[in-house]
């Protein structure tokens, strides 16, 4: 099984690049993070033409927003409102193996790394603790993706020094991520691959004028896989190449190969 994960930054204005990656590289399973659309408004007409008839939204206008589209049924849909406002950021299915697989886009959490200052910043802490609460009740062999807005190791930003007191690369933040990952056991794919110290980046700012050239990204999307699952993971890629595609993201997609 073949699964990816994009954080696409509106899935109707890029749709054609999506339509591209999945040409392409031909995942049996894509997620989606911050499609920006409702559920009622998702293209998926356009995803059954190219092969993917198997669509679960949890849409929101203008903002947030997960979806999984599929080769392969999905059943058990389920939505953890990790933010505790509502906001559109988790959907959970169950393969037809039995695997759960969890899509997550985890808050930005703002500019100043501070919750007194910066109440984004506080529910963005708040978010990954519930997310390590439920952690610790997992019970099933599941795979969880998607843009969580950290990047934890110093190989996984283009400057550890300038980036230490930038959101998404704090230590508070890395702390907080730490405690997750320990909680079920969680394997990061990504590093089980490309190990640390290898550069690894998945967003490059819009801001940079060339952002090859500068390359001053970070790694904020992740795919993790219960221990059991882990070792069944054979293959697993980055595709930078998209960030220079027309139109892009400012993410790219992480592609990971299961035998199961």
């Amino acid at each position: 099984m073949k699964l990816a994960s994009w954080n696409i930054n509106s899935v109707r204005f890029r749709l054609a690049i999506v339509e591209r990656f999945l040409a392409e590289e031909s995942p049996d399973i894509l997620c989606l993070q911050e499609t920006k659309v409702e559920d009622s408004s998702f293209p998926a007409a356009a995803f059954a033409a190219l092969g993917y008839p198997h669509v679960l939204l949890n849409g929101q206008r203008m903002h947030h927003g997960v979806a999984i589209i599929s080769r392969v049924p999905l059943t058990a849909d389920m939505r953890h409102d990790w933010q505790d406002n509502g906001e559109a950021r988790h959907l959970g299915v169950r393969l037809p193996n039995g695997v759960r697989l969890e899509n997550v886009y985890v808050p930005a959490g703002g500019d100043v790394p501070d919750r007194e200052l910066n109440p984004k910043f506080g529910q963005k802490l708040d978010f990954i603790a519930r997310m390590t609460r439920w952690s610790e009740t997992v019970d099933a062999p599941t795979i969880m993706v998607g843009d969580f807005n950290i990047a934890p190791l110093e190989s996984d930003v283009w400057s550890h020094k300038q980036l230490l007191d930038v959101v998404s690369h704090t230590p508070i933040e890395v702390e907080a991520l730490t405690r997750l990952q320990d909680a079920h056991g969680w394997v990061d794919l990504g590093r089980r691959f490309i190990p640390a110290p290898a550069r690894y980046y998945s967003w490059w700012s819009y801001r940079a004028r060339d952002w090859a050239a500068s390359d001053r990204g970070r790694r904020l999307d992740h795919m993790w896989a219960s221990p059991d699952l882990a070792a069944t993971a054979v293959a697993h890629r980055v595709h930078e190449p998209c960030r220079g595609w027309e139109k892009p993201s400012d993410h790219v997609p992480l592609v990971t190969e299961f035998r199961f």
